[in-house]
């Protein structure tokens, strides 16, 4: 058993001078009931009797302050700054509900450093510790609803919202928190409007007006109970609903609001309430009150009265007023009623929520004082190292330890403070649900708990909720429907930002979620699909052997070259015939050979380019065609030579039947487009490059040629030696003789001039492998040209007419035979 050694611990609750509020007077024996059931806890508290006093603050604050410094000067009167008495002080002080009383009670304690742990007074000022250092709470700060809203509204995409706030300073600073948070997470108000403190009609309608043109269809109510009454009857009369109102603590739970004429305005409120706890026991309790029990409880009788309409029939009432109150309507009090009769929506003995937060101030309250009680010398919290003693303990040493307070309570759940002398906020979802039998109830759906990681903050059983209407799913309240992905959102001018047109990706850009504020650039190597919601990496283009287009001009690449080298075994074959003979076959082999050449280098620009394929690939093609042309030019000179040696004082017969003036010619022509490729590889050679800017859905592979002069000056050089060897031919072609190959070499660099005159805009016009296929194609049909114009002829005429292959008919002197 403990010592009869009592703290006195001082609560101030709200009666009303008017009424017996039966919600408070539940709080009164939460008071009680843990007090009764602390005393009966060995281990808690040993050897301490605690006790209480009750003040009523009669929802004034001139009364909250007066009980304050009745509690200070130790003497029940209120005598400021002095305290009388030798008894000990009261260790702290559990009240008051309203923010309005506890404001200036704790201005008061907190000069003193007196504990003062509220259960109702959730206004955020209290929060501030440089003006209340001893304020603490077991109700959340208010500030937190704000954050409940915003994350209701983020649960169900809910964009587009209007605000009513009450016209105090509740409403008002509490709604322009609402609406910093709302913006903060990329929402919209669409109105904000204060509702009348007197209930003006022109107002209410204004208000109403506002709501039914309005296209947002969540409107948060920000106000005090007595604030959205008016208002939703005006909204009754007009027959508006479809709206889903978010309710507060304030009024979610008030059963004022369960009046029919409303009930169907308001069906679907979605709001939050304080976290519903469990008392263990407390029931029980409650249903055991009984004036023969708690004969020193002077408000039961009046609980009675209030909750059974009765009066009890005292010896010294008057028999007249008595009377009135049979005629009124009032039973006589006869004690045999039962209070578990009493109608819940008068005394709810299943719904803890204040009763909860008043119930654990008592236990952190307590838990502080048991703290202090167990502190070893030595090993104190304050200066030295010291304890308080639990008998003569100044009100500050307390304060640390309620301050610092954390325990599981009975119903398994974490109570501590923060810096701020605030509680986790914990509070429950619910949903206000009307049935066609006139009836209604709100149903816990969901919960949002402060402490829990940002993910799990809010938990809502969406299945549970019906909406207006009696419709299970959850209405949408934007302003502009999402944008899909592969669209970004553009603000329409003039409209808040949650008013915007879907406007699709360009190329190469994507969205891949909804309303995305701006498309995502794909990286160099990827692509945007057609409906711009994902990037695929680019195809690669380069002219391969596997492409079917490299594939095909490798495999007439192969053809020609093989062709070429059957007319060279041909003439070496017949190389004793006189058309052989007749047109320079030295000559002849070694252009046969550079036209081979001409067709096998057109390989080098197949496949994957590398260093030495990007600098072997023009420069082997200007070499070896300026070795074909220069060939080709000294046929030309030897057919002028050959004729123009025939006149006997001719100084050129001394080169007739010599190969010393055609490898001059070759030898010059070579060298110097050798030493136009040297300089080009020395000065800026081509080498490998990827190009991803060129085309948008393809990653070319392919070579920079370096210097572009170069390029054109090995082109231009190409078309110098053809120039000068087609007006050589031309002016060479009406020379007699039968075999006269000027004709023939006309022609061909005709076709070949032809060819790479039109080369240039087609190269200049196409792009990656194109661009290469292009060149391959010039250098395959110019040498085709050259092959054809020049040796198909005699080929023909080898093999098909050899008649025609005699010298006699070389001379003109025969006539081939049939």
């Amino acid at each position: 058993m403990k010592n009869k050694i009592s703290l006195m611990c001082l609560y101030l609750f709200k009666f009303s001078t008017n009424s017996f509020n039966l919600r408070y007077y539940r709080f009164v024996h939460a008071i009680a009931f843990a007090t009764r059931e602390i005393n009966d806890i060995p281990d808690l508290l040993p050897n301490v009797t605690l006790g209480f006093k009750i003040y009523d603050s009669c929802y004034s604050e001139v009364r909250a302050i007066m009980g304050t410094m009745s509690l200070l000067t130790g003497l029940g009167e209120p005598v400021a700054n002095y305290r009388c008495g030798l008894s000990s002080l009261l260790p702290a002080i559990i009240g008051d509900s309203p923010s309005a009383s506890s404001v200036p009670m704790a201005r008061l304690l907190g000069v003193y450093k007196y504990p003062q742990i509220s259960y109702g007074s959730t206004v955020n000022l209290l929060s501030d510790k440089q003006q209340f250092p001893s304020f603490l709470r077991t109700a959340p700060n208010s500030d937190f609803q704000a954050v409940v809203i915003t994350y209701l509204l983020t649960y169900f995409k809910w964009t587009w919202i209007g605000i009513l706030a009450s016209d105090n300073e509740f409403g008002r600073e509490g709604s322009q928190q609402v609406i910093k948070e709302v913006r903060a997470t990329g929402a919209c108000i669409d109105f904000m409007e204060i509702l009348p403190a007197h209930n003006s009609v022109s107002k209410l309608l204004q208000i109403t007006e506002i709501i039914k043109a309005s296209e947002a269809n969540v409107i948060v109510i920000y106000a005090t109970q007595q604030y959205p009454l008016p208002l939703m009857k005006e909204l009754s009369m007009q027959n508006v609903s479809g709206k889903v109102w978010i309710a507060l603590s304030s009024w979610i739970i008030s059963p004022v609001f369960s009046n029919k004429e409303i009930i169907k305005t308001l069906n679907g409120t979605i709001g939050f309430e304080s976290h519903q706890g469990g008392i263990p026991g407390y029931r029980d309790y409650l249903y055991s009150l009984h004036p023969s029990k708690f004969i020193d409880d002077i408000f039961i009788k009046l609980f009675w009265e209030t909750a059974f309409n009765c009066k009890w029939p005292l010896d010294d009432i008057d028999t007249t007023s008595l009377n009135e109150s049979v005629k009124a309507g009032k039973s006589i009090c006869t004690g045999k009623e039962k209070v578990e009769t009493i109608d819940v929506a008068l005394f709810d003995v299943y719904s803890f929520r204040k009763t909860y937060c008043t119930y654990n101030a008592v236990y952190a309250l307590v838990h502080g004082l048991h703290n202090l009680l167990m502190c070893r010398p030595g090993d104190g919290p304050f200066q030295n190292k010291t304890c308080a003693v639990i008998y003569h303990f100044q009100p500050w040493q307390l304060l640390h330890y309620v301050r610092n307070v954390h325990f599981i309570n009975t119903d398994n759940e974490e109570i501590y403070f923060d810096s701020n002398g605030d509680p986790p906020a914990v509070y429950d979802i619910l949903n206000w649900q009307a049935f066609p039998d006139g009836s209604s109830q709100y149903v816990q759906v969901g919960l949002f708990d402060s402490k829990a990681p940002k993910e799990q903050k809010i938990i809502i059983n969406v299945s549970a909720i019906l909406w207006n209407h009696g419709e299970r799913q959850a209405p949408a309240s934007v302003c502009s429907n999402s944008c899909l992905p592969g669209y970004r959102k553009a603000a329409q001018r003039g409209k808040a930002i949650c008013c915007f047109d879907c406007v699709p990706c360009s190329k190469g850009e994507i969205t891949n979620q909804s309303d995305a504020s701006s498309c995502t650039l794909c990286s160099e190597e990827e692509w945007s699909n057609e409906k711009h919601n994902k990037c695929f990496p680019k195809s690669k283009e380069v002219l391969s052997y596997e492409d079917p287009l490299g594939a095909a001009l490798a495999a007439v690449t192969v053809v020609c070259a093989i062709m070429t080298a059957i007319t060279l075994c041909i003439f070496i074959k017949y190389r004793e015939t006189p058309i052989v003979k007749a047109n320079n076959r030295g000559l002849s082999y070694f252009l046969l050979v550079a036209i081979m050449l001409c067709f096998l280098c057109s390989l080098i620009f197949l496949g994957y380019p590398v260093r030495i394929s990007c600098m072997l690939r023009q420069t082997a093609f200007g070499i070896i065609f300026s070795m074909c042309i220069s060939c080709i030019l000294a046929k030309t000179f030897t057919v002028v030579i050959a004729f123009s040696a025939t006149h006997p004082n001719s100084h050129l017969r001394k080169w007739l039947g010599s190969g010393t003036p055609n490898f001059i010619i070759i030898i010059i022509c070579i060298l110097i487009q050798v030493m136009i490729c040297l300089a080009w590889l020395i000065s800026s050679p081509p080498f490998p490059e990827v190009n991803m800017k060129s085309s948008n859905e393809k990653i070319v592979i392919g070579c920079n040629e370096g210097s572009i002069v170069a390029f054109y000056a090995l082109l231009g050089y190409l078309g110098l030696l053809a120039s000068v060897s087609f007006v050589t031919a031309f002016i060479a072609r009406r020379l007699p003789g039968t075999f006269n190959e000027a004709k023939c070499i006309t022609f061909s660099m005709l076709v070949f001039v032809s060819v790479w005159l039109s080369f240039i805009p087609a190269y200049l016009s196409t792009q990656g492998k194109y661009m290469v296929a292009v060149e391959i194609f010039a250098i395959l049909s110019s040498s085709a040209g050259l092959l054809g114009s020049i040796f198909f002829p005699k080929c023909f005429i080898i093999l098909l007419q050899p008649q025609k292959n005699t010298k006699e008919y070389l001379k003109g002197k025969e006539k081939p035979r049939t």
